[in-house]
């Protein structure tokens, strides 16, 4: 799934459709991912918001999820056959 860059202003619930975003969310402790209360705010919660809140390291987090999204996006190249040609 191709994102444009993460901000302070990306909202939660885009993040989290990232492939691996939880994991990096969980390392800087973000404490939305089990709040029940959160879940209902997700499509209007901001990383931002949240950074300010729990005093979070928000370039760092950032910084994370967008070098993951940037690994994520990237074409694979084609593998190269095994077989040696004769």
């Amino acid at each position: 799934m191709f994102m444009p860059k993460i901000t302070s202003q990306t909202i939660m619930a885009d993040i989290l459709r990232q492939t691996g975003a939880e994991a990096i969310l969980a390392k800087f402790h973000v404490p939305c991912l089990t709040c029940p209360m959160a879940q209902m705010e997700m499509p209007s919660l901001r990383i931002g918001e949240v950074c300010k809140i729990y005093g979070l390291e928000q370039a760092k987090l950032l910084a994370e999820l967008n070098k993951l999204q940037a690994s994520v996006a990237k074409p694979k190249p084609a593998k190269k056959s095994s077989k040696a040609k004769k």
